[in-house]
């Protein structure tokens, strides 16, 4: 779809009215966008939470600009949510500003009866500005060719959105266990009992310590993790020995976890080129496709140090 774009805006956005537009979106920060329909959560309706969340996803194809930072969508009964491009952030990135958003302006200021903040305008406003664009008859053809395709994309999307209200992280936490840790597991056990095997699996985590620093990869699907799911498959096993499994498990993904925020967890896959990497165990990793983005990766941590003695680069 970019490589559509970018040809058909090379071929139609030439011109200087069509050029200046394009650049005044493109050179934007974020784009707000004003939905003409109404958004409501219901709790009661959980069917209003996967339409919510599939309206932010992806709307109906034509009311957003999806190659842009960030979107703020704002509804017309005044609900609004957000959306982001994943190359320059990550989810906790925009939950704060979100928080921020949400947050700010109540806790700090209030607000008059008719709605308006409190808080006194600093700047003036810009008025806005309309957008002209020429836009000939074959750039409509390409236009509408490009929502069809932009609609079968989202029509293959499986969404489902429901809130989990039998327990929360409180009573995860009350088993000395990482309520994160303790999702991963049970989305390994939920994977391999949908599949049937286990698959490649990652989780993301934030190396905050770090200047620049963004993510690193922990790896879910573990030895430990792969124990713990295999006896909850087993009649033979007991319940005791199914919660020494979890809690092992757990305490396995936590420690992978705190490497992973300190950079000790290294993905060496620049050693998959090199010549002398002929090791039967660590091939089928080079070539390994990632089924699964749930936060699935395999579990190479354990041979580290055996990669560490083979390639040692002087960079």
């Amino acid at each position: 779809m970019n490589i559509l774009f970018s040809t058909a805006s090379g071929v139609f956005f030439k011109s200087v009215v069509n050029k200046e537009s394009l650049h005044a979106i493109e050179k934007a920060a974020f784009v707000v966008v004003l939905d003409d329909e109404s958004n409501v959560l219901v709790v009661d309706d959980i069917t209003t939470f996967s339409m919510f969340d599939r309206s932010l996803l992806h709307g109906k194809c034509h009311n957003g600009w999806f190659d842009k930072s960030f979107q703020v969508i704002c509804y017309k009964n005044s609900i609004f949510g957000m959306k982001a491009e994943h190359s320059w952030a990550d989810a906790p990135i925009m939950s704060h500003l979100t928080e921020e958003v949400l947050y700010d302006e109540f806790a700090n200021f209030g607000y008059n009866d008719d709605g308006t903040c409190v808080r006194e305008l600093t700047t003036t406003p810009l008025p806005p500005q309309q957008l002209k664009c020429n836009i000939p008859e074959p750039c409509i053809d390409v236009i509408y060719s490009s929502l069809k395709t932009a609609k079968l994309l989202s029509d293959d999307v499986d969404l489902h959105v429901f809130p989990f209200r039998k327990f929360g992280k409180g009573l995860i936490k009350t088993f000395r266990m990482s309520p994160d840790a303790f999702i991963q597991l049970s989305l390994q056990l939920a994977h391999f009992r949908d599949k049937g095997h286990f698959s490649l699996t990652y989780e993301a985590s934030m190396t905050r310590l770090f200047r620049e620093g963004r993510t690193e990869t922990v790896r879910s699907c573990t030895t430990e993790s792969c124990a713990f799911v295999r006896a909850m498959k087993d009649p033979e096993q007991t319940n005791e020995d199914r919660i020494a499994l979890l809690k092992k498990a757990t305490e396995r993904h936590v420690s992978g976890y705190k490497e992973a925020m300190t950079a000790r967890l290294l993905c060496y896959l620049e050693t998959f080129s090199y010549p002398q990497f002929e090791l039967s165990t660590y091939k089928p990793l080079a070539n390994a496709l990632w089924k699964c983005k749930k936060n699935f990766l395999c579990n190479i941590h354990s041979n580290f140090s055996q990669l560490e003695t083979l390639f040692r680069p002087s960079r």
